[in-house]
Protein backbone atom coordinates (compact mmCIF):
# COMPACT_ATOMS: atom_id res chain seq x y z
CA UNK A 1 0.00 0.00 0.00
CA UNK A 2 1.57 3.26 -1.15
CA UNK A 3 1.36 6.47 0.93
CA UNK A 4 -0.74 9.44 -0.18
CA UNK A 5 1.47 10.97 -2.87
CA UNK A 6 -0.31 14.32 -2.54
CA UNK A 7 0.00 14.40 1.26
CA UNK A 8 3.24 16.42 0.99
CA UNK A 9 2.97 19.38 -1.36
CA UNK A 10 5.04 22.40 -2.31
CA UNK A 11 3.29 25.43 -3.79
CA UNK A 12 5.14 27.51 -6.41
CA UNK A 13 3.72 31.00 -6.94
CA UNK A 14 4.67 32.24 -10.40
CA UNK A 15 5.55 35.91 -10.96
CA UNK A 16 6.22 35.44 -14.67
CA UNK A 17 9.62 33.77 -14.54
CA UNK A 18 10.83 31.82 -17.56
CA UNK A 19 12.25 29.33 -15.04
CA UNK A 20 9.11 28.47 -13.03
CA UNK A 21 8.76 25.01 -14.58
CA UNK A 22 12.40 24.35 -13.75
CA UNK A 23 11.67 25.03 -10.08
CA UNK A 24 8.88 22.48 -10.23
CA UNK A 25 11.13 19.93 -11.94
CA UNK A 26 13.75 20.25 -9.19
CA UNK A 27 11.11 19.77 -6.49
CA UNK A 28 9.79 16.66 -8.28
CA UNK A 29 13.34 15.32 -8.55
CA UNK A 30 13.36 15.35 -4.75
CA UNK A 31 10.29 13.07 -4.97
CA UNK A 32 7.91 15.67 -3.63
CA UNK A 33 4.71 16.75 -5.37
CA UNK A 34 4.32 20.41 -6.33
CA UNK A 35 2.15 22.65 -8.44
CA UNK A 36 2.65 26.03 -10.14
CA UNK A 37 -0.05 28.64 -9.60
CA UNK A 38 -0.22 32.36 -10.49
CA UNK A 39 1.01 34.82 -7.85
CA UNK A 40 -2.56 36.07 -7.24
CA UNK A 41 -3.92 32.67 -6.22
CA UNK A 42 -5.33 34.20 -3.04
CA UNK A 43 -5.20 33.08 0.58
CA UNK A 44 -8.27 30.87 0.33
CA UNK A 45 -6.71 28.93 -2.53
CA UNK A 46 -3.38 28.68 -0.72
CA UNK A 47 -5.00 27.33 2.44
CA UNK A 48 -7.05 24.87 0.40
CA UNK A 49 -3.87 23.64 -1.30
CA UNK A 50 -2.33 23.15 2.18
CA UNK A 51 1.36 23.23 1.20
CA UNK A 52 4.29 22.11 3.36
CA UNK A 53 6.23 25.04 1.92
CA UNK A 54 5.96 27.86 -0.62
CA UNK A 55 8.42 28.99 -3.29
CA UNK A 56 8.07 32.49 -4.77
CA UNK A 57 9.50 32.51 -8.29
CA UNK A 58 11.50 35.18 -10.08
CA UNK A 59 9.88 37.61 -12.49
CA UNK A 60 10.66 40.32 -15.05
CA UNK A 61 9.38 43.33 -13.07
CA UNK A 62 10.78 45.46 -10.22
CA UNK A 63 9.12 45.25 -6.80
CA UNK A 64 9.31 49.05 -6.28
CA UNK A 65 7.25 49.88 -9.41
CA UNK A 66 3.61 50.76 -8.93
CA UNK A 67 1.34 47.87 -9.87
CA UNK A 68 4.09 45.25 -9.75
CA UNK A 69 2.93 41.72 -8.80
CA UNK A 70 2.56 41.04 -5.10
CA UNK A 71 0.92 38.66 -2.61
CA UNK A 72 -1.33 39.06 0.40
CA UNK A 73 0.59 40.07 3.53
CA UNK A 74 -0.94 37.10 5.37
CA UNK A 75 1.17 34.79 3.20
CA UNK A 76 4.26 35.52 5.27
CA UNK A 77 2.36 34.83 8.50
CA UNK A 78 1.21 31.28 7.67
CA UNK A 79 3.97 29.75 9.77
CA UNK A 80 5.26 27.49 6.97
CA UNK A 81 8.64 27.68 5.21
CA UNK A 82 8.96 30.18 2.36
CA UNK A 83 11.74 30.44 -0.22
CA UNK A 84 11.92 33.57 -2.41
CA UNK A 85 13.96 33.35 -5.61
CA UNK A 86 15.16 36.61 -7.24
CA UNK A 87 11.96 38.70 -7.51
CA UNK A 88 10.49 36.48 -4.77
CA UNK A 89 13.33 37.37 -2.41
CA UNK A 90 12.97 41.08 -3.16
CA UNK A 91 9.25 40.86 -2.49
CA UNK A 92 9.95 39.26 0.89
CA UNK A 93 12.48 41.97 1.74
CA UNK A 94 10.03 44.76 0.88
CA UNK A 95 7.30 43.10 2.94
CA UNK A 96 9.48 43.04 6.07
CA UNK A 97 10.66 46.64 5.73
CA UNK A 98 13.85 46.24 3.74
CA UNK A 99 14.76 48.21 0.63
CA UNK A 100 15.30 47.16 -2.99
CA UNK A 101 16.77 49.56 -5.56
CA UNK A 102 17.98 49.55 -9.15
CA UNK A 103 21.47 48.09 -9.27
CA UNK A 104 24.37 50.23 -10.37
CA UNK A 105 25.73 47.18 -12.16
CA UNK A 106 23.39 44.44 -13.30
CA UNK A 107 24.24 40.74 -13.05
CA UNK A 108 23.34 38.30 -15.81
CA UNK A 109 24.96 34.91 -16.22
CA UNK A 110 27.56 33.16 -14.11
CA UNK A 111 28.65 34.74 -10.84
CA UNK A 112 30.71 33.57 -7.90
CA UNK A 113 29.17 34.03 -4.47
CA UNK A 114 30.83 33.79 -1.08
CA UNK A 115 29.27 32.51 2.15
CA UNK A 116 28.76 34.94 5.04
CA UNK A 117 27.82 34.30 8.64
CA UNK A 118 26.22 30.99 9.62
CA UNK A 119 24.43 29.29 6.71
CA UNK A 120 21.35 27.42 7.96
CA UNK A 121 19.92 24.05 6.83
CA UNK A 122 18.94 25.39 3.40
CA UNK A 123 22.63 25.87 2.56
CA UNK A 124 23.86 22.57 4.01
CA UNK A 125 26.54 21.31 1.58
CA UNK A 126 25.83 24.11 -0.90
CA UNK A 127 29.07 26.04 -0.46
CA UNK A 128 32.40 24.45 -1.33
CA UNK A 129 35.22 26.04 0.63
CA UNK A 130 32.91 28.96 1.31
CA UNK A 131 32.09 29.67 -2.36
CA UNK A 132 29.86 28.58 -5.21
CA UNK A 133 29.21 29.38 -8.88
CA UNK A 134 25.59 30.42 -9.52
CA UNK A 135 23.38 31.84 -12.26
CA UNK A 136 22.26 35.44 -11.86
CA UNK A 137 19.57 37.34 -13.78
CA UNK A 138 18.73 40.64 -12.11
CA UNK A 139 18.92 44.41 -12.52
CA UNK A 140 17.92 45.29 -8.92
CA UNK A 141 19.66 44.63 -5.62
CA UNK A 142 18.95 44.77 -1.90
CA UNK A 143 19.99 48.07 -0.35
CA UNK A 144 18.81 47.32 3.20
CA UNK A 145 18.09 43.95 4.83
CA UNK A 146 15.01 43.74 7.13
CA UNK A 147 15.40 43.25 10.86
CA UNK A 148 15.83 39.65 12.04
CA UNK A 149 17.10 38.58 8.62
CA UNK A 150 20.77 37.83 8.19
CA UNK A 151 22.89 37.86 5.04
CA UNK A 152 24.13 34.41 4.07
CA UNK A 153 25.98 35.15 0.81
CA UNK A 154 27.27 38.00 -1.33
CA UNK A 155 28.92 38.52 -4.72
CA UNK A 156 31.19 41.17 -6.16
CA UNK A 157 28.25 43.09 -7.62
CA UNK A 158 25.54 42.20 -5.10
CA UNK A 159 26.23 42.64 -1.39
CA UNK A 160 23.11 40.58 -0.59
CA UNK A 161 22.79 37.32 -2.55
CA UNK A 162 21.04 35.24 0.10
CA UNK A 163 19.16 35.94 3.32
CA UNK A 164 17.52 33.87 6.03
CA UNK A 165 15.32 34.14 9.09
CA UNK A 166 15.83 30.81 10.81
CA UNK A 167 13.12 31.44 13.41
CA UNK A 168 10.47 32.01 10.74
CA UNK A 169 12.02 29.47 8.30
CA UNK A 170 11.98 32.11 5.58
CA UNK A 171 14.76 32.34 3.01
CA UNK A 172 15.61 34.38 -0.05
CA UNK A 173 18.23 34.06 -2.79
CA UNK A 174 19.11 36.49 -5.57
CA UNK A 175 20.45 33.71 -7.82
CA UNK A 176 18.53 30.93 -9.58
CA UNK A 177 19.16 27.52 -7.96
CA UNK A 178 16.72 25.84 -10.36
CA UNK A 179 18.88 26.21 -13.50
CA UNK A 180 21.64 23.75 -14.36
CA UNK A 181 24.22 26.56 -14.42
CA UNK A 182 24.04 26.88 -10.61
CA UNK A 183 26.32 24.28 -9.05
CA UNK A 184 24.63 22.20 -6.35
CA UNK A 185 21.27 23.69 -7.40
CA UNK A 186 19.49 20.34 -7.09
CA UNK A 187 20.92 19.92 -3.58
CA UNK A 188 19.72 23.40 -2.65
CA UNK A 189 16.12 22.68 -3.69
CA UNK A 190 16.30 19.26 -2.03
CA UNK A 191 17.45 20.92 1.21
CA UNK A 192 14.41 23.19 1.10
CA UNK A 193 11.77 20.53 0.52
CA UNK A 194 13.37 17.82 2.69
CA UNK A 195 15.25 19.53 5.54
CA UNK A 196 13.39 22.83 5.84
CA UNK A 197 9.86 21.67 4.91
CA UNK A 198 10.22 18.17 6.35
CA UNK A 199 8.94 16.24 3.31
CA UNK A 200 9.85 12.55 3.18
CA UNK A 201 9.62 11.97 -0.58
CA UNK A 202 6.45 10.09 -1.52
CA UNK A 203 6.44 10.99 -5.21
CA UNK A 204 7.95 7.78 -6.65
CA UNK A 205 7.20 5.92 -9.92
CA UNK A 206 5.54 3.02 -8.14
CA UNK A 207 3.35 5.25 -6.00
CA UNK A 208 2.41 7.44 -8.99
CA UNK A 209 1.23 4.38 -10.93
CA UNK A 210 -0.67 2.97 -7.96
CA UNK A 211 -2.37 6.31 -7.35
CA UNK A 212 -3.24 6.76 -11.05
CA UNK A 213 -4.71 3.25 -11.31
CA UNK A 214 -6.88 3.83 -8.23
CA UNK A 215 -8.10 7.21 -9.53
CA UNK A 216 -8.88 5.85 -13.01
CA UNK A 217 -10.95 3.02 -11.53
CA UNK A 218 -12.77 5.41 -9.20
CA UNK A 219 -13.45 7.85 -12.05
CA UNK A 220 -14.79 5.51 -14.74
CA UNK A 221 -16.05 2.55 -12.71
CA UNK A 222 -16.94 -0.30 -15.04
CA UNK A 223 -17.69 1.96 -18.01
CA UNK A 224 -15.74 1.72 -21.29
CA UNK A 225 -13.10 4.30 -22.28
CA UNK A 226 -11.89 5.33 -25.72
CA UNK A 227 -8.34 6.69 -26.11
CA UNK A 228 -6.86 8.63 -28.99
CA UNK A 229 -3.59 6.81 -29.63
CA UNK A 230 -0.99 8.77 -31.62
CA UNK A 231 2.02 6.53 -31.05
CA UNK A 232 3.88 9.30 -29.23
CA UNK A 233 5.28 8.87 -25.73
CA UNK A 234 2.41 10.56 -23.88
CA UNK A 235 -0.47 8.72 -25.53
CA UNK A 236 1.44 5.42 -25.42
CA UNK A 237 2.06 5.65 -21.68
CA UNK A 238 -1.57 6.73 -21.19
CA UNK A 239 -2.68 3.61 -23.08
CA UNK A 240 -0.47 1.34 -20.96
CA UNK A 241 -1.67 2.97 -17.73
CA UNK A 242 -5.36 2.75 -18.70
CA UNK A 243 -4.89 -0.86 -19.82
CA UNK A 244 -3.35 -1.71 -16.44
CA UNK A 245 -6.25 -0.02 -14.63
CA UNK A 246 -9.27 -1.19 -16.63
CA UNK A 247 -8.06 -3.81 -19.11
CA UNK A 248 -10.66 -4.68 -21.77
CA UNK A 249 -12.76 -1.63 -20.90
CA UNK A 250 -10.24 0.35 -22.98
CA UNK A 251 -10.46 0.76 -26.73
CA UNK A 252 -7.77 2.80 -28.47
CA UNK A 253 -8.57 4.73 -31.62
CA UNK A 254 -5.53 5.32 -33.79
CA UNK A 255 -6.24 8.09 -36.28
CA UNK A 256 -4.03 8.12 -39.35
CA UNK A 257 -4.16 11.83 -40.10
CA UNK A 258 -1.81 11.75 -43.06
CA UNK A 259 0.50 13.87 -40.90
CA UNK A 260 2.39 11.00 -39.26
CA UNK A 261 5.97 9.86 -39.67
CA UNK A 262 6.90 7.23 -42.28
CA UNK A 263 5.51 3.79 -41.38
CA UNK A 264 4.20 5.03 -38.05
CA UNK A 265 0.72 3.56 -38.42
CA UNK A 266 1.99 0.01 -38.85
CA UNK A 267 4.44 0.44 -35.95
CA UNK A 268 1.71 1.61 -33.59
CA UNK A 269 -0.59 -1.28 -34.49
CA UNK A 270 2.21 -3.81 -34.07
CA UNK A 271 3.31 -2.45 -30.68
CA UNK A 272 -0.08 -2.16 -29.03
CA UNK A 273 -2.47 -4.53 -30.73
CA UNK A 274 -0.07 -7.40 -31.41
CA UNK A 275 2.47 -7.18 -28.55
CA UNK A 276 0.64 -5.59 -25.62
CA UNK A 277 -2.83 -6.98 -26.21
CA UNK A 278 -4.49 -3.55 -26.26
CA UNK A 279 -7.59 -3.24 -28.42
CA UNK A 280 -6.85 -0.72 -31.21
CA UNK A 281 -9.11 0.53 -34.01
CA UNK A 282 -7.34 2.18 -36.95
CA UNK A 283 -9.11 5.05 -38.74
CA UNK A 284 -7.84 6.35 -42.09
CA UNK A 285 -8.68 10.06 -41.96
CA UNK A 286 -6.02 11.61 -44.20
CA UNK A 287 -8.52 13.05 -46.69
CA UNK A 288 -10.63 14.61 -43.91
CA UNK A 289 -7.66 16.32 -42.30
CA UNK A 290 -6.23 17.63 -45.55
CA UNK A 291 -9.64 18.97 -46.54
CA UNK A 292 -10.14 20.67 -43.16
CA UNK A 293 -6.67 22.24 -43.37
CA UNK A 294 -6.95 23.50 -46.94
CA UNK A 295 -6.00 27.18 -47.06
CA UNK A 296 -5.10 27.30 -43.33
CA UNK A 297 -1.67 28.87 -42.77
CA UNK A 298 -1.72 30.29 -39.23
CA UNK A 299 0.07 27.90 -36.80
CA UNK A 300 -2.42 28.38 -33.95
CA UNK A 301 -5.34 27.88 -36.30
CA UNK A 302 -3.78 24.69 -37.68
CA UNK A 303 -3.40 23.28 -34.16
CA UNK A 304 -7.01 24.04 -33.31
CA UNK A 305 -8.35 22.59 -36.58
CA UNK A 306 -6.38 19.38 -36.06
CA UNK A 307 -7.36 19.14 -32.38
CA UNK A 308 -11.03 19.76 -33.10
CA UNK A 309 -11.15 17.13 -35.86
CA UNK A 310 -9.40 14.62 -33.60
CA UNK A 311 -12.17 15.03 -31.05
CA UNK A 312 -14.93 14.71 -33.66
CA UNK A 313 -13.43 11.48 -34.95
CA UNK A 314 -13.09 10.12 -31.42
CA UNK A 315 -16.74 10.90 -30.77
CA UNK A 316 -17.79 9.24 -34.02
CA UNK A 317 -15.85 6.09 -33.20
CA UNK A 318 -17.17 6.12 -29.63
CA UNK A 319 -20.71 6.32 -30.99
CA UNK A 320 -20.05 3.30 -33.22
CA UNK A 321 -18.69 1.37 -30.26
CA UNK A 322 -21.85 1.98 -28.26
CA UNK A 323 -22.57 3.95 -25.12
CA UNK A 324 -19.09 5.35 -24.36
CA UNK A 325 -18.80 8.51 -22.28
CA UNK A 326 -15.07 8.61 -21.45
CA UNK A 327 -12.20 9.88 -23.58
CA UNK A 328 -8.62 9.18 -22.48
CA UNK A 329 -5.96 11.76 -23.33
CA UNK A 330 -2.20 12.03 -22.91
CA UNK A 331 -2.27 15.56 -21.48
CA UNK A 332 0.85 16.26 -19.38
CA UNK A 333 1.57 19.02 -16.89
CA UNK A 334 3.46 21.43 -19.21
CA UNK A 335 0.44 21.30 -21.58
CA UNK A 336 -1.80 22.38 -18.72
CA UNK A 337 0.52 25.16 -17.54
CA UNK A 338 1.16 26.69 -20.97
CA UNK A 339 -2.46 26.56 -22.09
CA UNK A 340 -3.68 27.93 -18.76
CA UNK A 341 -1.22 30.82 -19.09
CA UNK A 342 -2.70 31.66 -22.46
CA UNK A 343 -6.24 31.70 -21.06
CA UNK A 344 -5.51 33.70 -17.91
CA UNK A 345 -3.16 36.22 -19.51
CA UNK A 346 -0.51 35.64 -16.81
CA UNK A 347 2.02 34.81 -19.51
CA UNK A 348 2.34 34.88 -23.28
CA UNK A 349 0.91 31.85 -25.07
CA UNK A 350 3.83 29.98 -26.61
CA UNK A 351 1.47 27.50 -28.27
CA UNK A 352 -1.85 25.85 -27.64
CA UNK A 353 -2.00 22.07 -27.38
CA UNK A 354 -4.60 19.90 -29.05
CA UNK A 355 -4.90 18.07 -25.73
CA UNK A 356 -6.12 21.12 -23.83
CA UNK A 357 -6.24 24.04 -26.25
CA UNK A 358 -8.08 22.54 -29.20
CA UNK A 359 -11.07 20.97 -27.48
CA UNK A 360 -14.51 22.22 -28.47
CA UNK A 361 -16.46 23.94 -25.70
CA UNK A 362 -19.35 21.48 -26.10
CA UNK A 363 -18.04 17.92 -26.03
CA UNK A 364 -20.08 14.81 -25.31
CA UNK A 365 -17.19 12.74 -23.97
CA UNK A 366 -15.74 13.32 -20.51
CA UNK A 367 -11.96 13.36 -20.17
CA UNK A 368 -9.69 10.88 -18.40
CA UNK A 369 -6.17 12.38 -18.16
CA UNK A 370 -3.99 10.21 -15.91
CA UNK A 371 -0.73 12.00 -16.87
CA UNK A 372 -2.06 15.48 -16.24
CA UNK A 373 0.21 16.03 -13.20
CA UNK A 374 3.41 14.68 -14.79
CA UNK A 375 6.38 16.19 -16.58
CA UNK A 376 7.79 14.46 -19.67
CA UNK A 377 10.67 12.71 -17.91
CA UNK A 378 8.26 11.42 -15.24
CA UNK A 379 6.04 10.06 -18.02
CA UNK A 380 9.00 8.19 -19.50
CA UNK A 381 10.00 6.76 -16.13
CA UNK A 382 6.57 5.31 -15.41
CA UNK A 383 6.32 4.11 -19.03
CA UNK A 384 9.31 1.86 -18.48
CA UNK A 385 7.91 0.85 -15.09
CA UNK A 386 4.75 -0.26 -16.94
CA UNK A 387 6.80 -2.42 -19.30
CA UNK A 388 6.79 -0.35 -22.48
CA UNK A 389 9.87 -0.90 -24.69
CA UNK A 390 12.74 1.51 -24.18
CA UNK A 391 12.85 2.59 -27.83
CA UNK A 392 9.20 3.67 -27.66
CA UNK A 393 9.40 5.45 -24.30
CA UNK A 394 12.54 7.38 -25.27
CA UNK A 395 11.47 8.40 -28.76
CA UNK A 396 12.05 12.05 -29.43
CA UNK A 397 8.96 14.19 -28.75
CA UNK A 398 6.47 14.42 -31.59
CA UNK A 399 3.84 17.18 -31.52
CA UNK A 400 0.18 16.25 -31.22
CA UNK A 401 -0.65 17.92 -34.59
CA UNK A 402 2.12 15.83 -36.16
CA UNK A 403 3.79 17.05 -39.32
CA UNK A 404 1.08 19.71 -39.53
CA UNK A 405 3.25 22.07 -37.47
CA UNK A 406 6.47 21.04 -39.25
CA UNK A 407 5.11 22.12 -42.61
CA UNK A 408 5.26 25.90 -42.69
CA UNK A 409 2.21 27.58 -44.18
CA UNK A 410 -0.54 25.58 -45.89
CA UNK A 411 -0.51 21.79 -45.59
CA UNK A 412 -0.69 19.71 -48.77
CA UNK A 413 -0.30 15.96 -49.29
CA UNK A 414 2.70 16.57 -51.55
CA UNK A 415 4.42 18.51 -48.76
CA UNK A 416 3.64 15.87 -46.13
CA UNK A 417 4.98 13.05 -48.33
CA UNK A 418 8.21 14.94 -49.00
CA UNK A 419 8.68 15.78 -45.33
CA UNK A 420 8.02 12.29 -43.94
CA UNK A 421 10.59 10.77 -46.30
CA UNK A 422 13.20 13.42 -45.50
CA UNK A 423 12.56 13.05 -41.77
CA UNK A 424 12.89 9.25 -41.99
CA UNK A 425 16.30 9.58 -43.66
CA UNK A 426 17.44 12.08 -41.03
CA UNK A 427 16.39 9.88 -38.09
CA UNK A 428 17.79 6.75 -39.76
CA UNK A 429 21.22 8.36 -40.06
CA UNK A 430 21.11 9.62 -36.45
CA UNK A 431 20.30 6.12 -35.20
CA UNK A 432 22.89 4.49 -37.44
CA UNK A 433 25.68 6.81 -36.24
CA UNK A 434 24.68 6.63 -32.55
CA UNK A 435 23.65 10.28 -32.27
CA UNK A 436 19.92 9.72 -31.79
CA UNK A 437 20.20 8.98 -28.06
CA UNK A 438 22.62 11.87 -27.50
CA UNK A 439 20.13 14.38 -28.93
CA UNK A 440 17.01 15.42 -27.02
CA UNK A 441 14.92 16.12 -30.12
CA UNK A 442 15.62 16.02 -33.86
CA UNK A 443 13.31 16.47 -36.82
CA UNK A 444 12.99 17.85 -40.34
CA UNK A 445 10.91 20.88 -41.38
CA UNK A 446 9.36 21.54 -44.79
CA UNK A 447 9.82 25.10 -46.05
CA UNK A 448 7.28 26.15 -48.70
CA UNK A 449 9.86 28.04 -50.71
CA UNK A 450 11.78 26.95 -53.77
CA UNK A 451 15.42 27.53 -54.54
CA UNK A 452 17.49 27.14 -57.69
CA UNK A 453 19.67 24.07 -58.02
CA UNK A 454 21.51 21.99 -60.59
CA UNK A 455 21.10 18.23 -61.01
CA UNK A 456 23.07 16.61 -63.79
CA UNK A 457 22.94 19.00 -66.71
CA UNK A 458 19.59 20.47 -65.74
CA UNK A 459 18.48 23.44 -63.70
CA UNK A 460 16.05 22.66 -60.86
CA UNK A 461 13.66 24.77 -58.86
CA UNK A 462 12.63 22.74 -55.84
CA UNK A 463 11.80 22.84 -52.12
CA UNK A 464 13.99 23.31 -49.05
CA UNK A 465 14.21 21.02 -46.01
CA UNK A 466 15.52 22.37 -42.69
CA UNK A 467 17.02 20.04 -40.08
CA UNK A 468 16.66 20.71 -36.37
CA UNK A 469 18.49 19.02 -33.46
CA UNK A 470 18.64 20.26 -29.88
CA UNK A 471 19.94 19.14 -26.51
CA UNK A 472 18.03 20.08 -23.39
CA UNK A 473 17.32 18.78 -19.91
CA UNK A 474 13.82 20.17 -19.49
CA UNK A 475 12.68 21.54 -22.92
CA UNK A 476 12.18 24.98 -21.37
CA UNK A 477 15.57 26.06 -22.72
CA UNK A 478 17.58 24.27 -25.42
CA UNK A 479 20.84 24.53 -27.32
CA UNK A 480 21.26 23.48 -30.95
CA UNK A 481 23.24 20.27 -31.26
CA UNK A 482 26.62 20.50 -33.09
CA UNK A 483 26.37 17.49 -35.39
CA UNK A 484 29.66 16.71 -37.17
CA UNK A 485 29.90 18.14 -40.66
CA UNK A 486 30.50 14.77 -42.32
CA UNK A 487 27.27 13.38 -40.83
CA UNK A 488 25.32 16.48 -41.82
CA UNK A 489 26.78 16.20 -45.31
CA UNK A 490 25.72 12.57 -45.65
CA UNK A 491 22.19 13.33 -44.38
CA UNK A 492 21.85 16.25 -46.79
CA UNK A 493 23.11 14.22 -49.74
CA UNK A 494 20.74 11.35 -49.01
CA UNK A 495 17.72 13.65 -48.71
CA UNK A 496 18.50 15.47 -51.97
CA UNK A 497 19.25 12.22 -53.82
CA UNK A 498 16.38 10.14 -52.44
CA UNK A 499 13.52 12.60 -51.92
CA UNK A 500 12.04 13.89 -55.16
CA UNK A 501 11.19 17.60 -54.95
CA UNK A 502 14.08 18.71 -52.68
CA UNK A 503 17.30 20.32 -53.87
CA UNK A 504 18.52 22.10 -50.75
CA UNK A 505 18.98 21.12 -47.07
CA UNK A 506 19.84 23.62 -44.30
CA UNK A 507 20.68 23.17 -40.60
CA UNK A 508 19.05 25.23 -37.83
CA UNK A 509 21.58 26.70 -35.37
CA UNK A 510 19.07 28.62 -33.21
CA UNK A 511 18.78 28.11 -29.46
CA UNK A 512 15.69 28.40 -27.24
CA UNK A 513 15.29 31.23 -26.40
CA UNK A 514 15.12 33.25 -28.61
CA UNK A 515 13.72 30.58 -30.96
CA UNK A 516 11.38 27.76 -29.95
CA UNK A 517 12.24 24.11 -30.51
CA UNK A 518 9.46 23.52 -33.03
CA UNK A 519 9.20 25.95 -35.93
CA UNK A 520 5.45 26.49 -35.53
Amino acid sequence: MYPDIHGEKILILDFGSQYSQLIARRVRESRVYCEIHPFDLGMEGIRRFNPRGIILSGGPQSVYHQGSPSVAEELFELGIPILGICYGMQLMIRHFGGEVVAAGKREYGHAEIAAKGRPGPLFDGFFIEGKNSVWMSHGDHVERVPERFEVVACSENAPVCAIQNLERRQYGVQFHPEVVHTLQGELFIDNFVRQVCGCSGRWTPGSIIEDAVARIRAQVGDEPVVLGLSGGVDSSVTAALLHKAIGRQLTCVFVDTGLLRLGEGDQVMATFAENLGVRVIRVDAEERFLAALKGVTDPERKRKVIGGLFIRIFEEEAARLGDIRWLGQGTIYPDVIESASGRTGKAHTIKSHHNVGGLPEQMRLKLVEPLRELFKDEVRTIGEELGLPHHLVYRHPFPGPGLGVRILGEIKKEYADILRHADAIYIDELRRTGYYDRISQAFAVFLPVKSVGVMGDGRTYEYVIALRAVETKDFMTAEWYPLPCDILGRIGNRIINEVRGVNRVVYDVSSKPPATIEWE
